[in-house]
């Protein structure tokens, strides 16, 4: 029997058929919020016994069978049925199934709603560590690719053509710099996040005077949401927050998975990729597909998807607690999951493609150095304008450089970023300090 009825009624189709709808899957992906339930039950459980709520003795009995639970739930053998609805009733259940009256005490003010919140606060705080690792890890791995090409000459592109001498440091370097500016944003977002809920409940406040502050700094918070109503305004908000993040780390990765795609294809071939990476066709013997690269680049779809779920679900609600919010937990779990795959696939790719150093000088057509003649002729004192047009007129005279030329083409360019001074330590020294 669920944990509001106060009869049972085991054979109603219709209280049935409204169980099942609205349970859904909770029991499935609570499985995940287990050890942060138990960790925040453990901090409540504290807090009542600061007020005198529970004695020591309860206290101590009490924090020994939430780490039974998470023992339990280690091991998988921590079931959450469709009756109990999610893991906070399963995990109260329990201490009163082994405590008695003891475990009735766990839920002396507080509610379900203010359970989900710190849990969920809790395990989106670790999968944002996890996240801001993976990432700092793939950005290192892009700095010593650029850094081992640093001068193998690129073609830049603009509007899809060749534009301007480039090369593969500045290609990797820039991909790396975006993901640094991905983990700078996750770690400012990460303090949004470092706010506890805990002891709003349902979100109006209790009638005990509960240590909210104590209670937040023992799970690692900076701080508790002061006000109890906003606890349950941020919920599904701050998910939509969260995930619009990961949103635009996916968008980083489908960025290079993209360019791997066109500048690997047959037409550029400006890379070489290891086999393992490539699929086969059913019909054409001769194709090495890099499909993980494309379901790399598609897989951004999907990220934007669960953010549109999670910012139309929370969009239109009056302040307080729906239970249209319970919905908010899915598509965060599987952005969560589904970026964390993507930051791993996109480290199998960058390790295992090598640049086709014969392709990409022969796509150093002599117009891609048209730009650099006309400033060649402004530092003879030619204004620019002059230059332009003077060049744009004989684009045929331009000639062709050898590999040696290029070379010192990309060394000359000495500011800042440019392709002779990439700046790759202080990228490297930028990715140690965030």
């Amino acid at each position: 029997m669920t944990l509001w009825k106060t009869d049972s009624i085991e054979n109603n189709t219709l209280q049935n058929l409204i169980e099942k709808f609205t349970v859904g899957n909770d029991p499935q992906l609570d499985q995940t919020l287990v050890p942060y339930d138990v960790d925040a039950s453990i901090a409540h459980a504290e807090g009542l016994a600061s007020i005198h709520i529970l004695n020591v003795l309860e206290l101590k009995k009490i924090i020994q069978a939430l780490e039974d639970i998470k023992a339990l739930h280690a091991k998988s053998h921590f079931p959450i049925t469709q009756a109990q609805e999610d893991c906070h009733t399963a995990i109260e259940d329990f201490l009163v199934e082994k405590l008695g009256d003891t475990g009735k005490k766990i839920h002396t003010g507080r509610s379900r709603n203010d359970q989900v919140l710190v849990a969920m606060r809790l395990w989106e705080r670790d999968t944002i560590d996890q996240i801001i690792y993976s990432t700092k890890e793939l950005a290192l791995v892009f700095i010593s690719f650029a850094s081992k090409y640093e001068f193998m000459p690129m073609p830049g592109f603009t509007h899809t053509q060749i534009a301007m001498p480039s090369s593969i440091g500045m290609w990797a370097g820039s991909i790396s710099e975006m993901l640094l500016l991905n983990i700078e944003a996750l770690t400012d977002f990460r303090k949004t996040l470092n706010r506890s809920p805990l002891g709003s409940a349902a979100g109006f406040g209790v009638g005990f005077n509960l240590p909210r502050e104590e209670m937040a700094q023992s799970l690692g918070f900076d701080g508790c949401l002061q006000v109890a109503l906003t606890s349950q305004n941020m919920r599904g908000k701050i998910e939509a927050d969260f995930v619009s993040q990961l949103v635009s780390l996916s968008a980083t990765l489908a960025h290079f998975a993209n360019d791997l795609v066109w500048f690997s294809s047959s037409p550029f071939q400006f890379f070489d990729v290891a086999p393992e990476l490539t699929t086969g066709s059913s019909i054409m013997p001769q194709k090495r597909n890099l499909d993980p690269a494309e379901l790399l680049r598609g897989s951004h779809s999907h990220m934007l998807g669960h953010e549109c779920s999670l910012r139309n679900l929370s969009s239109h609600l009056i302040s307080g607690y729906h239970r249209d919010l319970q919905l908010s937990k899915e598509p965060t779990m599987k952005a969560v999951n589904l970026i964390q795959s993507m930051l791993e696939i996109a480290q199998a790719l960058i390790e295992n493609i090598m640049p086709n150093e014969e392709a990409l000088i022969k796509a150093f057509t002599p117009e891609i150095f048209a730009a650099d003649k006309a400033n060649t002729l402004v530092k003879k004192g030619v204004p620019f304008r002059k230059a332009y047009l003077q060049v744009k007129k004989d684009l045929s005279d331009i000639k062709p450089m050898t590999k040696a030329e290029i070379l010192e083409n990309l060394k000359c360019k000495t500011h800042l970023g440019a392709s002779g001074n990439l700046g790759l330590d202080l990228l490297r020294q930028r990715l140690t300090n965030s």
